[in-house]
């Protein structure tokens, strides 16, 4: 869990008032409705991750797939790469240089389920409001949303994820505030509505890789 957490909440891991100030609920409604019919297939993302035991934020880039509710891929770039693949049934992460890949069983209640369900919401926003509370406020390019966990699963994961969105009703920046006070910052760009074939949410692990399953599932 530790080893995957980090990952998956990386992934939150896409004009409707006249001027600037905090959303009334139904304005708030409005703009979700909004986003919801505009939602973005897939992204290029830059991600820095700032740890308290580091001085220098370490730096990841790549490119994110995701399909509601629970399917999403996301590639990691450089001299560290990863893949992290769902399909809504079970999650692999797959490390090429190591030749190795981790095996999560999900829906029979694994401990990932209402991680993995509420990341896709906030991804993602559908029924966004029952998983988190959310402050909505515009700005002069868009909008800032800060979503805090209404579970105590999830409160045990993060203290709240802020996200910021353009004008065009696509995420440009998520900041998520673990609970040791680590910071996760993504920018995303070149979004698209692309559709995408079910391909790009299937794994199979190449020949000679090592498999764990670290949740004994």
């Amino acid at each position: 869990m530790r080893r995957i957490l980090p990952i998956i909440l990386s992934l939150i891991s896409s004009t409707i008032l006249a001027g600037p100030g905090p959303l009334s609920p139904a304005e708030l409604k409005t703009l979700l409705a909004r986003i919801r019919e505009n939602r973005i297939t897939q992204a290029d993302f830059q991600e820095e991750r700032f740890l308290h035991l580091m001085k220098k934020p370490v730096v990841n880039s790549g490119k994110v797939w995701f399909q509601p509710p629970k399917k999403f891929r996301r590639e990691v770039k450089g001299n560290s790469p990863s893949l992290t693949v769902s399909d809504g049934h079970q999650l692999w992460i797959y490390y090429p240089n190591f030749k190795s890949a981790e095996r999560y069983s999900l829906g029979k209640r694994s401990p990932l389920d209402s991680v993995i369900a509420a990341i896709n919401s906030a991804l993602n926003l559908e029924d966004v409001e029952n998983t988190f509370a959310i402050n909505a406020t515009k700005i002069g390019n868009g909008y800032e949303l800060e979503l805090t966990p209404r579970t105590p699963s999830m409160k045990r994961v993060f203290q709240k994820l802020n996200l910021r969105i353009n004008d065009n009703l696509r995420a440009e920046r998520t900041e998520m505030l673990q609970l040791n006070g680590d910071r996760i910052v993504t920018s995303y760009s070149n979004q698209t509505r692309a559709p995408l074939p079910t391909s790009t949410f299937e794994f199979t692990p190449p020949p000679g890789t090592d498999v764990t399953t670290p949740l004994g599932r």
